[in-house]
């Protein structure tokens, strides 16, 4: 992150001038000047920026992990010299997002909010901006009316993809569990390679670098836009010893293995097990679809240079599926290419029931998908518009992103979901649930691919002892800002 525009123990008259200062050239550096009314484009802009001292004051904090550090930048405070901010944002980017464009997009963000609004997660984590950043506003409230006005008030706008989007949105959560009202709501500058989150609350499949006035509108979305509700999908997975192999942000070790014992576990467990437990939003999925994700990523990791925006990474991304066999596993011999009734079984609870009943899986699915949005896969509804008479028939109800329930489908092989994902035909509906229970037993696996919002990992079986994934709702909703 740049560092602050001054020192923590300058004067208010020059924190004000140099803000000041710095805000004329900045826009003019934007292309803002060309514009006719340019007055009323600065004055947009400048409703976005928070007090310097406030900025300071959080920075402070959030650099030296103290809620205490901010304090000498409110006792010398000037609350006429430095009026409040009508619509306080912060922006967390990865700059790696977006192919090249993600380093000039945060560059272009903080000459035309602050410096001090703008975090690369490379050197600000979420949970440090929940924790002390907020923690700051929250201290001061009670003294400070501007730091209670942004605090009441302030946004998150996330620039990246939909893994990053559901970190911040991990991280935010932790406000509910404590009881720190509002949570902040989330909008999306989208900059990763599927965008799903973004699609499904109007903020588009990509954002538009070649529009001058494109960062400005976007601001404006996430400062004016209808306020709505996401369900969030909390996951445990108890193993038999062992480490996952290259955990997702959003996966976390736990001492505590959160699963229902009211359901009794087919296979054997160990006397001592590992626990890991993290959050989705769009999707939690198992088998061939998550086993390319994770060769896509390990490949990128280890060859940056191929992943240059979202069109190359779609197609390395295409052509790493093909290598994978999943287009051939009808003629393989390969286990880890056989269909997933061969190593799971699947519980779930429906909707307004406290009952568990077994789903059988067809045979012939070698991935099995827990949906929660509209958008999978670059913006594909595999689940499909579903006809009143189909839904009727097999007992689902018509989705929806707020419904506490999930929709659990399957794909076969590689030409099945190529055919899903260009629309053609719908993917193999399983079931509707509230919650899910899957047991993994190894056999001849040694390894099987799970992934949460398009980040995966390599979850280690055993022949002797099961894995258990457990999956039900957090009780409070992620807070969003619709982009439409």
């Amino acid at each position: 992150m740049a560092k602050p525009s001054s020192e923590g123990d300058s004067s208010t008259a020059s924190r004000t001038g140099s803000r000041s200062t710095m805000r004329e050239s900045s826009l003019k550096g934007c292309g803002f000047s060309s514009f006719t009314g340019f007055r009323a484009e600065k004055e947009d802009v400048l409703r976005l920026a928070m007090p310097l001292y406030l900025r300071l004051a959080m920075l402070d904090c959030i650099k030296k992990k103290d809620v205490d550090a901010g304090d000498q930048h409110f006792q010398t405070s000037g609350s006429e010299d430095d009026p409040c901010c009508e619509n306080p944002v912060v922006v967390f980017i990865n700059p790696k997002s977006g192919g090249r464009n993600g380093s000039v997009l945060q560059d272009r963000l903080q000459h035309m909010i602050s410096q001090e609004q703008v975090f690369d997660l490379h050197n600000v984590k979420p949970d440090e901006f929940v924790r002390y950043g907020l923690g700051c506003l929250e201290k001061w409230a009670e003294k400070d009316n501007c730091a209670k006005e942004t605090r009441k008030n302030i946004r998150v706008v996330v620039a990246g993809g939909d893994g990053t989007v559901g970190w911040v949105l991990g991280c935010l959560g932790v406000l509910h569990e404590k009881d720190q009202f509002p949570v902040p709501p989330v909008a999306i500058i989208p900059l990763g390679t599927g965008n799903d989150l973004a699609r499904s609350f109007g903020w588009g499949g990509s954002f538009p670098f070649a529009r001058r006035s494109a960062i400005k509108r976007a601001l404006q979305r996430a400062t004016n836009g209808r306020i709505c509700h996401l369900d969030s999908w909390h996951v445990v997975v108890q193993m038999p010893g062992g480490e996952v192999v290259g955990p997702p942000h959003s996966l976390k070790t736990t001492e505590v293995c959160d699963v229902d014992q009211n359901l009794k576990i087919e296979g054997r467990v160990p006397d001592k097990v590992n626990c890991y437990e993290g959050v989705f939003y769009n999707y939690f999925s198992i088998g061939m679809d998550a086993q390319v994700a994770y060769g896509f990523h390990h490949l990128r990791n280890e060859k940056p240079y191929l992943a240059q925006g979202p069109i190359s990474n779609k197609i390395i991304y295409s052509g790493y599926s093909c290598s994978q066999g999943w287009f051939l596993t009808p003629c393989m011999s390969d286990p880890s290419l056989r269909g997933l009734n061969n190593i799971l079984s699947i519980h779930i609870k429906r909707k307004n029931s406290s009952k568990w009943e077994p789903i059988e899986i067809p045979r012939s699915v070698r991935a099995i998908v827990a949906l929660n949005l509209h958008s999978y896969g670059s913006g594909r509804n595999p689940w499909g518009n579903l006809k009143p008479d189909y839904l009727k028939k097999r007992g689902f109800v018509e989705a929806h992103v707020d419904d506490g329930i999930l929709e659990i489908f399957g794909l076969k092989q590689g030409w099945h979901a190529s055919f899903v994902m260009v629309e053609l035909i719908s993917a193999k509906h399983i079931a509707q649930a509230s919650s899910i229970r899957l047991e993994l037993s190894g056999g001849d696996w040694r390894d099987a691919f799970l992934q949460m919002d398009g980040e995966p990992w390599k979850q280690p079986m055993s022949k002797e002892y099961s894995t258990i994934v457990e999956i039900k709702k957090v009780p409070f909703p992620s807070v969003m800002v619709n982009g439409e």
